[in-house]
């Protein structure tokens, strides 16, 4: 690597040392720093900047996926029908994460790990969905046969999250913040502070997801025998 490439490898890789900044930033100083003293949520509030994140990763990158599922449709791609199946599965990833981080909150605030709640329910069922993805695929072993059904149900699989995570538990009863009639944290408790390390937190745990779809993807590009 001359002179010149290193500058050039810095500033292409600066979005990922962004990341890495970003996250290293929210979880000392969401960790360390002050939080509203709220009842019943009172240090647990904490939780927002690790538990958010985690979806809007998860609908980031599972958006990204069906972006590139639709371009394998259109143009007839294995590559892109390969990088759809790895931002898929690196978005269920983050989908655990959040439903841990989500259960452990559940635990100290409503008494449980698991409640019968519409937005528990439906990121339930969105992940049996995406794992129905993956199953697909693995039974199909025609490679074109196996991008276009699965770019077919990835749209379909996306737009059923949207509604079982965000659009029903509006409509129904439910206990998370923004849903069911109850306020945003926006409403009513997330400050200045707070809000100087949750937005930082959403863009670096997307970025670092992305990073480690790049990675997947790439080591499943040289696994796959391109004909």
């Amino acid at each position: 690597m001359d002179i010149v490439s290193v500058p050039l490898e810095i500033m292409k890789n600066t979005w990922k040392y962004l990341g890495v900044a970003l996250v290293f930033y929210s979880l000392i100083v969401g960790l360390l720093g002050p939080v509203p003293r709220l009842v019943i949520l009172n240090e647990t509030i904490r939780n927002l900047y690790f538990h958010v994140p985690m979806w809007f990763t998860m609908i980031t990158l599972f958006g990204a996926s069906v972006g590139y599922s639709i371009g394998s449709l259109r143009k007839n791609s294995l590559r892109h029908d390969l990088t759809a199946a790895v931002l898929a599965e690196v978005g269920v990833l983050f989908a655990v994460a959040g439903l841990l981080t989500g259960m452990v909150w559940a635990k100290f605030t409503w008494g449980a790990f698991w409640t019968n709640d519409p937005k528990l329910n439906g990121t339930a069922i969105s992940m049996l969905i995406y794992l129905a993805y993956f199953v697909l695929r693995s039974s199909v072993e025609d490679p074109e046969k196996k991008a276009r059904l699965s770019a077919v149900y990835n749209v379909f699989a996306f737009a059923l999250m949207i509604v079982f995570i965000g659009i029903l538990p509006r409509l129904t009863e439910s206990l998370h913040p923004g849903n069911g009639g109850n306020p945003a944290f926006s409403n009513y408790d997330l400050d200045s502070n707070m809000r100087a390390v949750f937005y930082p937190a959403v863009l670096g745990w997307i970025l670092i997801g992305f990073w480690i779809a790049q990675i997947k993807t790439r080591l499943s590009f040289l696994e796959t025998p391109w004909d």
